[in-house]
């Protein structure tokens, strides 16, 4: 049997944990401290969520040293959720984060933009980002403790 490196499991815990502190608290609560403007919630919003962002770059860069060097006995499951999560983060990254970030810099500087439906989509990526980070999370422990890996590269 094989131990689970405690990094893997952890981060994918972590890294769940950074997301839900973030988007589910962080990104309203902010709005309902006294004194807190629209503008001013936004620009904190842009730094905070850029700064998570980074954050999960750094997950994504620990998951790989850990895993690469023995991804050929990772189970078509495990390395499946995990390229899913990339994926989302991929997407987050690069099309909607600059979208949300235009549209916050056009409240700040007083208009206002049209309707879209790019917040929505980010939640919903943030939602099934979570659940599969913290399915991984109990998963690679699975993996690494209950069974030999080479057992469920088949799964």
């Amino acid at each position: 049997m094989r131990k689970t490196p405690v990094p893997i499991s952890g981060t994918f815990f972590f890294w769940a944990g950074f997301v839900c502190s973030i988007s589910f608290m962080e990104a309203w609560l902010k709005f309902q401290a006294p004194g807190v403007t629209l503008p001013v919630g936004l620009s904190i919003g842009k730094l905070i969520f850029t700064a998570l962002n980074r954050m999960e770059w750094v997950f994504v860069f620990l998951l790989l040293v850990w895993t690469v060097p023995g991804v050929k006995n990772l189970s078509a499951k495990f390395i499946s959720l995990s390229t899913m999560v990339l994926f989302i983060l991929i997407i987050q990254t690069f099309l909607l984060m600059p979208v949300l970030n235009e549209r916050a810099e056009i409240i700040i500087a007083g208009g206002t933009p049209g309707e879209s439906s790019v917040h929505m989509l980010f939640g919903i990526a943030e939602i099934i980002k979570v659940l599969v980070l913290l399915y991984l999370g109990f998963y690679s422990n699975k993996l690494f403790n209950s069974k030999r890996i080479m057992d469920l590269k088949n799964e």
